[in-house]
């Protein structure tokens, strides 16, 4: 990818990361490049995720005949990664430069430097990533569908969350959860998609034992789910690809061996409705701090898109020397600053050796348990997530109409969830003051943070009783 020169240190810098470099402040930089120029040259990107469903994005960059005009290829680039994990994307257009698009042509190929991209998207969408370069009237006109999720909370219910260190599941009766547990698990190592279906039964049937009987399941997990279906998951990633169709298929027996509705979503989208549902609020943007970064939207008018919101694979840091993330092969993306991903990383840059033999659940207590006890100046990996939380707001701020930012997760927990809360609002306040008047970013109470989603997740199926 070309060296992009417009990287800008920000104004506050996270404790164990001097090298941070925002996509916020460096696309801003680019912009501003751009329009001092007096010519700039008008680029729209179009996604289309389905017939009835299409996003836009417009934006200018130098003309091709620009002496910095190959600056906008890591520019254009960067903000389509974001947009096909935070949107979707069975087909890319990119209207208004020919040079850019036979370059994402390549870069997004099962060939190109975005090979991992261009195999999940043709993934999730059972076709091949397609880009199209084209004229900018060519490209379509923008169409948003939204739906209502959730806020059902009539009867028995059972709501769980998947997580990639434990399993959280929640009995519910009337909106009213008489039974919250969390269980430890380890699924991403697991083969054998039996594993899986035991744990998630088991749990089920504990939270089942609470109540004279159940009226519907609700379900959250990290990953792309569509018709209850996983198509992506971390949760799955080594479970072969000839046993994946167990794992596809896992909630729907589990929904016809119940004979009750049952309904899963991202893990995202079910933190979002947990803060919407409990601050009687839209407009929401739900960050849950985990084994990885989940996401989800709730719209100005109380209802969700069909976007992906995986920010988890998108770019929030343009460091040249910045983490990769293993699993994507890509650099800075959301998963390495806002998970436990992002304790593991920084822990031993204050001499912090994690014992090899514990489950990440484990580990994420250990160097947790050393934050409560104030010791080895653990309160900066805390103060890293909340400064590299700030700027990640402002950039998601320029894709998503947001007011109020809900953070949960494990990674919040304890004194860590006060240590980001502080950052993230110091960041905005000084770097973006008139967003920081706009948006605001909130905690739940501990249990919610720890099992709000599950409680939540029960609320998914709509019951008739009659």
């Amino acid at each position: 990818m070309p060296e992009f020169t417009y990287l800008t240190p920000p104004k506050i810098t996270p404790p164990l990361d001097p090298e941070f470099r925002p996509a916020i402040l460096a696309n801003s930089a680019y912009r501003e490049a751009v329009c001092r120029t007096g010519s700039p040259q008008r680029l729209v990107i179009g996604l289309e995720r389905s017939d009835d469903a299409f996003s836009r994005y417009e934006t200018e960059i130098f003309p091709e005949d620009h002496p910095q005009f190959g600056q906008s290829l890591f520019y254009v680039e960067r903000i389509l990664k974001f947009m096909l994990w935070q949107r979707g994307g069975k087909t890319v257009y990119i209207g208004g430069s020919e040079k850019v698009g036979h370059y994402i042509q390549h870069v997004y190929s099962a060939n190109g430097e975005r090979n991992f991209d261009f195999t999940f998207m043709s993934q999730i969408y059972d076709q091949p990533l397609k880009v199209i370069v084209c004229p900018i009237e060519e490209v379509p006109q923008e169409n948003e569908p939204q739906k209502s999720l959730g806020r059902n909370l009539n009867g028995n219910r059972i709501g769980f969350d998947l997580g990639a260190s434990d399993l959280k599941v929640s009995a519910v009766v009337d909106g009213e959860a008489i039974f919250s547990t969390e269980i430890e698990w380890q699924p991403v190592e697991q083969t054998d998609p039996n594993y899986h279906r035991q744990k998630i039964r088991t749990a089920l049937a504990l939270a089942a034992s609470k109540m004279t009987h159940v009226d519907a399941i609700g379900g959250s997990s990290a990953g792309v789910y569509i018709n209850n279906r996983p198509m992506i998951a971390s949760l799955y990633r080594a479970i072969p690809k000839e046993k994946f169709d167990q794992i596809q298929n896992l909630f729907l027996d589990i929904r016809n061996d119940w004979s009750i509705p049952l309904e899963i979503v991202n893990d995202g989208e079910v933190t979002a409705l947990a803060g919407s549902m409990s601050l009687g609020e839209n407009s929401i943007l739900g960050i849950a701090m985990g084994s990885s970064e989940a996401v989800g939207y709730i719209t100005p008018s109380g209802k969700i898109t069909d976007w992906l919101n995986e920010l988890a694979f998108a770019p929030v840091d343009y460091q040249t020397t910045g983490p990769v993330d293993e699993w994507s092969g890509d650099q800075g993306v959301g998963a390495l600053y806002f998970s436990q991903q992002c304790v593991f990383r920084l822990a031993p840059k204050l001499g912090i050796d994690i014992p090899s033999d514990l489950t990440n659940a484990q580990k994420l207590k250990f160097v947790q348990d050393k934050l409560e006890a104030d010791k080895d100046n653990t309160y900066q990996i805390w103060e890293s997530m909340g400064v590299y939380l700030g700027y990640a707001i402002a950039h998601y701020a320029v894709f998503y109409e947001i007011d109020f930012v809900l953070i949960l997760g494990r990674c919040t927990s304890g004194k860590g969830g006060a240590i980001i809360l502080e950052m993230a609002r110091r960041v905005m306040e000084e770097e973006f003051p008139e967003l920081a008047e706009k948006v605001k970013i909130q905690l739940p109470d501990e249990k919610s943070r720890r099992v709000g989603q599950s409680i939540a997740a029960a609320s998914l199926p709509k019951v008739d009783l009659g």
